[in-house]
C-alpha cells in the first residue's frame, strides 16, 4: 500500500461518524499489532532498492541520448549507434551487439521500416548488449554509457541550441496535455516552435507552415483511397491553405513523402516543375523559395500526415534550409506526432465513458448524474481534475469541448476526488446529503487517468442489480480503456478483433466496450 492508498483504507474502514478517541484507540491497536518479519523487511527494502536503482538507470541512460540527439530531433539512427558500438571493448563484443540487435528489431518491428531508436528503444538495445557480457550486467552499462559519451563532443554553442530546442518541444507536448481534447494549442505550439527556431537559429527566414493528415476518401475514391486535409496552417496562409484538400493526381510531392516515408526537400520550387501552389493569385515571379515536406509517423512509423514549410514568402533569393533545421523539424513532427496520439487517446477513452454510460443509464435508474473527469497535468507539479462529460440523471450527456479544471486547493467540497486520484482506489462520501462513489480509471502503472462521479442521491447505496450493473460496466470500462493505451505503446503491434474495428483503419474506441461485454458473456454461458 502506498501512504494515500494506507489513509483511505482506514478512513473507509472507520466511516464518517467514528469519534477522535475511538480513531486514537484504532492507531494505538494497530501500531502494537502491526509486526514485521526480518525476510519481510528485508524483501521491502530490496524491492525499495530495486525501484531506485532501475530509476536512476533509466536517468543516466535518458541523459545520455540527449546528449547524443544533439538537434532534439527525439530519435537516434540505429545503424549509427551501431556503428559506434561495434567499437566497443576494440570490437570484442560483436556478437553481442549483433544477438542485441536481433532481439531489438524483433522487440520493436517498427525498426525495420525506419531504424528509429526512440529514448526506450535506446535503453532497450544497451540493456540487451549488456545482458550478453559475463560479469556483472551494471558494470557493463556503466562501460557502455562511459563509452558513447566519449564519442560525442558538442560546443558550447550547439549545447544551448540544444537545450533551447528541446525546451520549444517539451511546450508542444505539455499542450496536449493540458488542453482536454483540443488540437488548437498543439497546432499554435507547434507554429510557435518553428517560429522560435528561425528566429534563434535559422537566420530569421519568413516560412509558412503547415500540417495536413490522411483522411479515406470517401468521395471520390477514382482520385486515389485517401486524400490530405489541411487542418492547420500559419496565420498569413489560413485563407488559401486551411481545409484544403489534396489528392494524388493533384500537382506536389506530399504523396512521394508519404510513400518514401522520408523528408522531401525542394531547394527551389520554381525549377521543380511539379509543385502545388493553394495560392493562385500568386505572380509567377513571387513563386520562388524553398520547400520542405516531412512525414508525420505514429509509434509504428506508420505516416498518417506531413508537415510542411516554405520560404516563398521570403524576399531573399538564397533562402534554403539547412541540415540541422531540417533534422530539428523532424524532431517537432516527432513531437507533434506524440501530441496528437497523446489526445486522440483521450479522446478514445472519453467514448469508452460515453458508450459505458449509454449502457449504465438504462438499467441504473437510482444513479442521478456522472461526471466524468480526465487528469492532467497543474502548477508546480501538482495535477488538475478536467471536468469532460456531465451525464444528468435522464442520460442525457453534455461533453465539454473546453473542459473546467478543478485545482485541489480551489475546490475543498470535491476533495474526495483528489483523494480518489492519489489512491487510485474507490472513495465513498456525502455531501449535503448526497451520496458520491468516485471511481477510478487506472492507466498501465495504476496511476490515476480519470474518475467517473457517480451521484445517487440520498441512497446510501445502489440496488443490488444495479450496483452488479455498474461494477460490470467499470470492469468493461476499465478493459476497454487498457486496451486503447496498450496499442498506443510502441512496442505493441496494432491487434483487431472485431471487423467493425477495422474500417477505415479508424480503432473505434465505443466498440471496444462492447466487444469486451461480449467476451465476458461468452465466457459465462
Amino acid at each position: 500500500l502506498t501512504l494515500p492508498q494506507f489513509v483511505q483504507l482506514m478512513d473507509n474502514f472507520v466511516g464518517e461518524d467514528i469519534s477522535l478517541p475511538t480513531v486514537k484507540r484504532l492507531t494505538a491497536f494497530i501500531k502494537g499489532e502491526y509486526k514485521q518479519t526480518k525476510e519481510e523487511r528485508m524483501k521491502q527494502l530490496e524491492k525499495v532498492h530495486r525501484m531506485s536503482h532501475v530509476a536512476q538507470r533509466k536517468q543516466l541512460l535518458e541523459a545520455l541520448f540527449e546528449k547524443w540527439d544533439s538537434n532534439a530531433c527525439g530519435y537516434l539512427d540505429l545503424e549509427e549507434v551501431v556503428a559506434v558500438l561495434s567499437r566497443f571493448k576494440g570490437g570484442m563484443g560483436r556478437v553481442a551487439l549483433i544477438k542485441a540487435k536481433r532481439q531489438l528489431c524483433s522487440q520493436y518491428p517498427q525498426l525495420s521500416r525506419g531504424g528509429k531508436l526512440s529514448p526506450k528503444a535506446f535503453q532497450t538495445f544497451l540493456e540487451l548488449i549488456a545482458s550478453e557480457f559475463t560479469g556483472n550486467e551494471d558494470e557493463t552499462i556503466d562501460n557502455l554509457v562511459r563509452f558513447l559519451t566519449t564519442k560525442v563532443e558538442k560546443s558550447h554553442t550547439e549545447s544551448l541550441q540544444s537545450s533551447s530546442r528541446r525546451k520549444w518541444l517539451q511546450d508542444i507536448q505539455q499542450a496536449a496535455e493540458t488542453s482536454g481534447t483540443s488540437m488548437e494549442p498543439v497546432y499554435k505550439a507547434v507554429f510557435k516552435a518553428l517560429s522560435q527556431d528561425m528566429e534563434a537559429h535559422g537566420d530569421n527566414k519568413r516560412i509558412s507552415a503547415y500540417i495536413a493528415l490522411l483522411e479515406e476518401n470517401q468521395l471520390s475514391s477514382e482520385q486515389g483511397q485517401v486524400l490530405l486535409r489541411y487542418v492547420a496552417c500559419t496565420a498569413d496562409d489560413a485563407p488559401y491553405v486551411l481545409n484544403q484538400v489534396l489528392h494524388r493526381d493533384m500537382k506536389g510531392v506530399s504523396f512521394a513523402a508519404i510513400d518514401q516515408g522520408q523528408p522531401i526537400y525542394v531547394p527551389k520550387v520554381q525549377l521543380h516543375g511539379n509543385i502545388h501552389f493553394w495560392n493562385s493569385d500568386r505572380p509567377v515571379e513571387e513563386k520562388k523559395g524553398s520547400l520542405l515536406v516531412l512525414p508525420l509517423h505514429d509509434a509504428h512509423r506508420r505516416v498518417f500526415g506531413i508537415l510542411g514549410l516554405d520560404t516563398l514568402q521570403d524576399q531573399c533569393e538564397k533562402s534554403i534550409f539547412l541540415t540541422h533545421e531540417i533534422t530539428f523539424y523532424e524532431g517537432v513532427c516527432h513531437a507533434f506526432s506524440k501530441a496528437y496520439h497523446h489526445i486522440c487517446m483521450r479522446e478514445n477513452v472519453l467514448q469508452v465513458a460515453v458508450t459505458a454510460l449509454d449502457w449504465l443509464y438504462p438499467r441504473t435508474p437510482s444513479i442521478h448524474t456522472v461526471t466524468t473527469y480526465l487528469v492532467a497535468p497543474g502548477k508546480d507539479k501538482n495535477y488538475a481534475l478536467c471536468r469532460m462529460i456531465t451525464t444528468d440523471n435522464t442520460g442525457q450527456k453534455e461533453i465539454h469541448s473546453s473542459p473546467v479544471v478543478l485545482l485541489r486547493e480551489e475546490n475543498l467540497l470535491r476533495d474526495y476526488l483528489f483523494k480518489c486520484t492519489d489512491s487510485s482506489e474507490v472513495i465513498l462520501t456525502s455531501i449535503y446529503g448526497e451520496h458520491h462513489i468516485a471511481v477510478p480509471l487506472h492507466d498501465l502503472s495504476r496511476q490515476t487517468l480519470g474518475i467517473f462521479d457517480i451521484s445517487i442521491g440520498q441512497h446510501k447505496k445502489l440496488p443490488p442489480e444495479e450496483q452488479k450493473d455498474l461494477q460490470k460496466m467499470l470492469k468493461m470500462a476499465q478493459a476497454a480503456c487498457s486496451e486503447i493505451l496498450q496499442r498506443s505503446l510502441e512496442e505493441t503491434e496494432p491487434t483487431h478483433v472485431l471487423e467493425a474495428e477495422r474500417v477505415a483503419n479508424v480503432r473505434h474506441a465505443g466498440i471496444l466496450f462492447h466487444r469486451f461485454m461480449l467476451q465476458e458473456l461468452r465466457e459465462c454461458v
